[in-house]
């Protein structure tokens, strides 16, 4: 789906500017694909950068949120009842729509990390908020703590290239808490063995009682990244799509009513079911047609109640 385009008449000089220098810093676009993108001359589009550049509105990060932006918040606010909901600036057909959404994402966490009172942030793994946590801006929070909600073992022993806790900690200097597990274990015998072990048992018990957790959304097609990254076999993954599987919430399998499996290779997940208790905020951070489905199914089913995307994602989700 191509990302949404303004006239003159339906955005302000400003959100033009904005969105200019969103596609140049961290789409990566060229002026002509700027201006192709935008339906705009060449000139203009350099125009709109320079002004981007001068008026400050971003700084690798963008500083003003476009009004498309907005509505669209509002719109999924209303539709599904979500808590937060926050809708970064496509990139367009090509570019991963993850670079859109990372920095959108490393904002929220530091919004909440501000707070003054003591908080526990659970955090689950995988390359969007991987990539989340390294747009982070250094910070001191010593009176809050971040708890994995997974393990952080890959299948061949070594751990995993997508764990962000230990690097959202260097960042923000904050006691941290992480799942010495597997991400699915090998039996469910092996699952049970672990999670009788008293760390883990004290670690699982902070992981579900977190203030907040920020969680990716993997597909189950062909493309599900619990198989790219051998946590599922083929078997297991053509077994789970039979039984109608849409998606998962770290390493968790649920259908398209947004309900876990009681069965399969949730026998071995070995962290913690997310779940949405009072009080508690559950942010998705997922963006892309492949993760529409999935992302449906996790919202319908109270899996989540807050969503960080991009627009191309949030106007299908409303469509």
């Amino acid at each position: 789906m191509n990302s949404p385009k303004q006239t003159e008449t339906d955005a302000t000089p400003l959100d033009q500017a904005a969105r200019a220098a969103w596609l140049y810093y961290v789409g990566g676009k060229t002026q002509d694909q700027i201006a192709r993108e935008l339906g705009i001359s060449r000139q203009r589009a350099q125009r709109l950068v320079s002004k981007a550049v001068a008026e400050g509105l971003i700084h690798f990060r963008l500083e003003h949120t476009l009004s498309t932006c907005l509505e669209l918040e509002a719109a999924l606010t209303r539709k599904f009842g979500l808590k937060l909901s926050r809708v970064a600036p496509s990139l367009g057909d090509g570019v991963d729509p993850s670079l859109s959404i990372a920095s959108l994402t490393a904002v929220e966490m530091e919004r909440v990390l501000a707070s003054p009172s003591p908080i526990v942030m659970a955090l689950g793994t995988g390359r969007t908020l991987r990539s989340a946590v390294e747009a982070m801006q250094g910070m001191h929070c010593e009176h809050h703590k971040l708890v994995s909600l997974n393990g952080n073992i890959s299948p061949d022993g070594s751990a995993s290239h997508y764990d962000v806790i230990m690097r959202i900690a260097d960042k923000v200097h904050a006691p941290h808490f992480p799942m010495p597990l597997p991400v699915v274990a090998a039996t469910a015998k092996e699952r049970d063995m672990f999670h009788a072990l008293l760390p883990i048992q004290r670690t699982m018990e902070l992981a579900e009682s977190a203030d907040v957790a920020f969680v990716g959304i993997g597909q189950m097609d062909d493309s599900a990244p619990m198989l790219k990254d051998g946590f599922l076999s083929n078997r297991d993954l053509a077994a789970m799509q039979e039984a109608g599987a849409v998606g998962e919430i770290v390493g968790w399998i649920y259908d398209e009513s947004g309900r876990y499996y009681n069965f399969g290779p949730n026998l071995r997940a070995a962290g913690v079911r997310v779940e949405i208790a009072e009080g508690k905020r559950v942010v998705a951070v997922a963006a892309g047609t492949a993760k529409v489905t999935a992302l449906r199914a996790a919202i319908s089913g109270n899996l989540v109640n807050g969503l960080i995307t991009d627009e191309a994602t949030a106007a299908e989700l409303l469509s």
